[in-house]
This record gives C-alpha cells, structure tokens and sequence, in this order.
C-alpha cells in the first residue's frame, strides 16, 4: 500500500505531473486557435463549446504544435524540462538543437506528444479535483446548512452523502493513476525521443577527444616551462650561494637571471592557464614562445645557471641579420617553431636535472629543404645512465609525442663513438647521452 501510495503522490509523481501541468500550458496558446477554426464550422463558441467542439479544437491545435517544434531550441527546452521535472538520468538525454531530420523528427513527436498529453491531463485536473473535492466536503456542507449554497435537495438525500466522499475520493485516485501512468510513459519515451542519435555521440566523442588533446597539450606546455624553469633557477640559486663571498659579478648575473627566468615562466603559465580560464581574455596571455623569439633567451638563461651550452645554428635559417636566431620566425611553420623550442628546452633542461652544472651540452639545430633537426648531447654522469633522476619524468615522452604529432621522429639514448651512431658498439661503454629529434615542414599536425 505504501508503494502504491508513493507511486501515485511521491515527490518524483508530483513532479512529473507538473510536467505534465507545464505541457497543457504550452498547449493553450494552439488550443485556442484550434478553436478559432473549429467554432465556426459547428456553429459554437469558440472557447465554451460543446465537448465536440473542444476536442476539434484541440485536433487542430496539435498539428500547429508539431510544426513550431521544428525551430532548433525546442528540444534543448524538451530536454532541460524533463531533466529537471522527470527523474531521467542525465545521460540519457541529448544536448544541443538536433542536427539530423531524425533526430528533428523524435523532437515534433516529443513536443507533440508533451503537449498532447498535458493538455487532456491539465483538463483533467481543472475539472476533477474541484468536482471531487467538492463531493468529499459534501456532508460538512450539508451539516453547516447547505441552503447559502442554494444545493439542490437530492443532494441532502442520506445515501448521496454517504458515498459522495467515496466517490470524490476515487476520483482523485483515478486523476493521480492517470497522471502517473502518463508520466511514466513519458519518462520512458524521453530517452528514446530527446536522447542523442548517432551523430549526437559521435560529436561528444569528438568534443571528449578533443578536450583531452587539449589537457594533454597542457600538461606538456607546463612540464616544459616550469620544469625547466625550476631547474634552472635551483642550480643557479646554488652557484649563487656557493659564489657569493668570492666572485659578486657572477652572483648579480646568477640573480638576474633568476628574475629573467621567474618572470618568463609566470608569463608561459599564464599563457597555459589562460585556455583553461573560462571566460578569461586570451589578449590578455603572453605568446607562446618560439625558436625565431625566443632560442636566445633561453641559451643565456640556461647558461647563466651553470650549463656551458656550444650550440651550432644552420646559417640557413638565420636570417638576414648574420647573428641571433630571428630567421626561425621566417623560415619555420609557426607550430615548428614552437614545438622545436620547447623541445630544445627540454633538452637543456634534462641535461640540467641529470648532468649537474658545469656540463657542456652540444647542441646543433639545422634546417634543410624538408625538415628541422635538432640534435643535444652531453657527457653522461660518471655512474652512467643509472645515476639519473629515480623513476625520471615526463620529459622525453613529452618530445616523442610533440614529434609525433608533427609527423617528425625522436631518439634518445646513450651512444658512444661519432654523433650518428644509434647505441654503444659492442663491448663499448656509452659516454654520451644524445636526442636526435626531426621535425618535417609540412606534417599531419
């Protein structure tokens, strides 16, 4: 009985019968002027005619509902209405106008059927529970002197009084069945109609996919930038502090530096952070940093810190100027550019975090007709490969995806013997730790 009760008045029951209430509401405004068609040809009142005439009006009502769901945001309303009022999983429900003539299709049936629906049961409801609670309340009247109602005397008769509350009691039981059962119907129906076609979960997957490029993207802009910042300001910080009773120069360089490096990286985070601001100005982010820009910025940070860089630049991609590395911004696709810059930076900053200071780091960047090529190494530490950072980092997969999605290739790895060898030769210690990146021109990115 408790069950039965709960289906009939529960709260999910009552909200789905203002659903219900909120469709014959919608369905008003189309009844009416069914009814300005209907009245006429049976001769009645328009709004207070025969019950004939009242469903004749709403025959042609229904029809001019189904043609104004055609306009796009009817099925974001559809939907944002049954989310709210009729207990179905969000899931389940489509977001968005549609954007196939099917999926136009379900929606006319929903909206059709929404107002189709709450409309008889709207009627319903004006017209039943005054009636009905009107027969409950029929002995209190009667025993408080009926006469001011001018009540007919049938009415007074003892067995109209006495099933009268049964009676109004059944009709408001029949009312909250009927309303149940169509709420019921049209919370399973939803799915189906509002619920996302194909080409719904192909843009979501899409949207998905493209949201965790971005994060991923992200995540490499800030272990780059930062990372390297960090380590470049630590041991800059340490030379510092172990310098700064003998050589003060080099400690006003180390801190300048530190400045120069602090306030570089704020301006990439905020770059970063900026696509993930919502709502946030993008004008108001710095650029992202490039080879053309920016290479000569970071050679000097990174050498301030204590890493003795030797780096070799193409003369072809120079530019007209014969010194600094402004020809990148000419000569490179503006992604090849920032992503060899980053990957640059990640070279200089694994050298810095598994070298130490005082490490000389070859590094050579060339262009040719098809691609760039970017090759770092350095000295390995004295224990060998094992001596690096426990558990390493992200960095190197980080380089190998950048590459990647450019259509370019990555390696890594200790080498011994001439800079194009691949691995240690046979029975021969590796000495030299070397990434060889290529990025083509023109790639899949």
């Amino acid at each position: 009985m408790r069950r039965f009760a709960t289906a009939l008045a529960g709260r999910r029951a009552r909200r789905r019968w203002i659903h219900l209430i909120l469709g014959g509401a919608l369905a008003m405004p189309y009844v009416f002027v069914g009814s300005m068609m209907s009245g006429p040809l049976l001769g009645e009142n328009m709004m207070f005619g025969s019950f004939a005439s009242q469903l004749l009006a709403f025959a042609f009502g229904l029809p001019l509902a189904a043609i104004t769901a055609l306009f796009p945001l009817t099925r974001p309303m559809s939907v944002a209405a049954v989310r709210a009022l009729c207990g179905v999983p969000e899931a389940s429900l489509a977001d968005g106008p549609p954007r196939s003539r099917a999926a136009r299709g379900r929606t006319v049936a929903w909206f059709t059927l929404h107002l189709g629906f709450g409309g008889v049961l709207s009627g319903m409801t004006l017209g039943l529970v005054p009636f009905a609670t009107f027969q409950i309340l029929l002995p209190v009247f009667v025993a408080l002197g009926g006469s001011w109602l001018g009540l007919p005397e049938h009415l007074r008769e003892p067995w109209v009084l006495a099933i009268g509350p049964v009676t109004g009691t059944l009709f408001l039981v029949a009312l909250a069945g009927c309303v149940a059962g169509a709420g019921a119907l049209l919370a399973r129906w939803a799915p189906l109609l509002l619920g996302p076609t194909p080409a719904d979960r192909l843009a979501d997957a899409e949207r998905r996919a493209a949201d965790l490029a971005v994060r991923n993207r992200l995540a490499r802009e800030l272990h780059d930038s930062v990372g390297h910042a960090l380590s470049a300001v630590t041991l800059q910080a340490s030379a510092a502090r172990k310098l700064l009773d003998r050589d003060p120069e080099f400690v006003r360089e180390a801190l300048a530096a530190i400045e120069e490096t602090t306030r570089r990286t704020v301006g990439e985070l905020d770059t970063v952070l900026g696509v993930l601001r919502e709502g946030g100005e993008r004008g108001s982010t710095a650029p992202a940093p490039t080879l053309g820009g920016d290479l000569a910025g970071l050679l000097d940070r990174t050498r301030a810190g204590g890493l003795r860089v030797d780096a070799d630049i193409g003369p072809e991609v120079l530019g007209t100027s014969g010194s600094g590395y402004s020809g990148y911004a000419e000569a490179l696709p503006p992604m090849v550019s920032r992503e060899g810059y980053r990957i640059v930076q990640e070279a200089l900053s694994n050298a810095l975090k598994h070298a130490g200071a005082d490490t000389v780091v070859t590094l050579r960047v060339a262009l040719d007709g098809s691609g760039l090529e970017i090759v770092a190494e350095n000295p390995l530490p004295a224990a060998g490969p094992a001596s690096t950072r426990p558990g390493g980092g992200h960095g190197l997969s980080g380089i190998a995806d950048r590459a990647r999605l450019l259509g370019g290739t990555a390696q890594a790895g200790p080498v011994t013997g001439p800079p194009d060898t691949a691995a240690p030769a046979d029975g021969a210690a590796a000495t030299t730790w070397r990434l060889h990146v290529r990025l083509p021109l023109q790639g899949p990115a």
